[in-house]
């Protein structure tokens, strides 16, 4: 069984974010990038699957610039068995990302797809389903436990009244949830490995699919500041300051 595994890299989440000076996007230059731990539980999880003797390989795919390499190679040193960057400049969106991993989907032909239900620096939680609307496949969000057997997949996911086990056929795609696993740490030893295991190089027109953005960000700001607390003398003075002060989020 073959695993594609999509992984982003984005700011640290160690790093607190700032906004450009012009409000065109946040800081990233001389900041520390890593990959969305999301992604990272997907390719500890596919590198589980392979341990286990489940799968046969783990394909790590990146899209963005030629740095995104350093998160391929990450993957790698994880476990991944070999890696594909989609280069591009162009600042791509979920729907332009989805198709870029469809096209690979058809080139790779892999029984199972495992990405992070959401990158943390946009948050959109978009990109995994509309993989799934695009190629037809069965999709599984918000993975917490994930079985494969018999040409078929068992989640368990994460829903607002508990936890719900569906049952999907391979190939399929699913987002994976931060209670999913806990990513191993990266040894030396396998990061010279990695180095050594291969990294293939494409381009969005090589796969035939056109990343020009269709959303158009106008303006980038901080959220402003909480104002200071104040302290009311009794009871009723709150309950007064509830009523007529507070805001109704």
């Amino acid at each position: 069984m073959k695993i594609l595994v999509p992984v982003k890299r984005v700011v640290d989440y160690n790093v607190k974010v700032r906004v450009k000076a012009d409000q065109t996007g946040v800081e990233t230059a001389n900041v520390k990038m890593s990959m969305n731990p999301f992604d990272e539980i997907a390719v500890e999880e596919a590198v589980r699957l392979k341990e286990a003797g489940i799968a046969t390989e783990v394909i790590a795919v990146s899209c963005g610039l030629l740095s995104c390499q350093e998160t391929l190679r990450t993957a790698l040193a994880i476990g991944a068995d070999r890696a594909i960057l989609v280069e591009t400049d162009v600042e791509l969106q979920p729907l332009a990302v989805a198709k870029l991993l469809a096209a690979v989907f058809k080139k790779e032909s892999p029984d199972l797809v495992i990405l992070g239900k959401q990158a943390i620096d946009d948050d959109s939680n978009q990109t995994g389903q509309m993989l799934g609307a695009l190629l037809g496949r069965p999709q599984a969000t918000f993975a917490s436990k994930v079985v494969i057997e018999g040409g078929a997949a068992q989640v368990t996911r994460e829903v607002d009244g508990g936890l719900e086990t569906i049952k999907i056929t391979l190939p399929a795609i699913v987002t994976t949830d931060l209670r999913l696993n806990e990513p191993r740490y990266v040894t030396l030893p396998n990061i010279m490995k990695a180095k050594k295991k291969p990294l293939e190089n494409v381009k969005p027109a090589d796969l035939g699919v056109d990343v020009t953005p269709r959303l158009k960000t106008l303006k980038v700001t901080e959220p402003p500041k909480r104002s200071a607390g104040v302290k009311v003398p009794d009871v009723a003075t709150l309950v007064a300051k509830l009523k007529n002060e507070a805001k109704v989020i």
